[in-house]
């Protein structure tokens, strides 16, 4: 194997032993640490971004992918909120992150307290009761357009069927 020469300066120098000590091998560390950096520059040059997102119930866990927004929208209904976004992924693939908000819901003795806040004044009623349950994110990856008519509005559905076919950049020579 051929060897290579890194050279490390002092205030450096800590964190080259650090890596060493995870990787227990500073040569694989450099592999990787550079393997992830040419990926994600080359993704950046084509015109892909780092996406994180949150997936999930409450707070959830974190997904990272690298992407490009297509399009986003939402729907609301009595009982909470749902947020749409789609992505293309750089391989290729179609990303959906939903994010279902939180669910509201509202009990009350008479319709008129479904309406909103005007018809509460002057009309409060010790029958009412509302829960609430933290939303849950989920993330979608499907390889065809096809496949996320199902999941999202048809409003959506259009918007992404549009821009799927534009490129992430677009060079002009001007």
């Amino acid at each position: 194997m051929p060897n290579k020469t890194i050279y490390v300066s002092d205030d450096d120098l800590p964190l080259y032993k650090r890596a060493q000590e995870l990787a227990g091998n500073l040569s694989s560390a450099i592999s990787i640490a550079l393997r992830k950096y040419v990926e994600l520059e080359e993704g950046r040059l084509e015109g892909y971004d780092e996406i994180t997102v949150r997936v999930g119930r409450g707070t959830g866990r974190k997904q990272r992918f690298s992407g490009v927004l297509l399009a986003e929208g939402g729907r609301s209904s009595k009982d909470g909120y749902e947020a749409f976004k789609v992505y293309r992924s750089r391989t290729g693939k179609f990303v959906l992150h939903a994010d279902r908000r939180s669910q509201f819901k509202q009990n009350a003795d008479d319709e008129r307290y479904l309406t909103g806040w005007r018809s509460w004044v002057g009309n409060w009623s010790t029958d009412q009761s509302w829960s609430m349950a933290q939303g849950e994110a989920t993330l979608y990856v499907v390889d065809t357009i096809e496949e996320l008519r199902a999941l999202i509005p048809e409003d959506l559905y259009a918007l992404v069927e549009e821009a799927a076919d534009q490129p992430a950049v677009e060079d002009l020579d001007i």
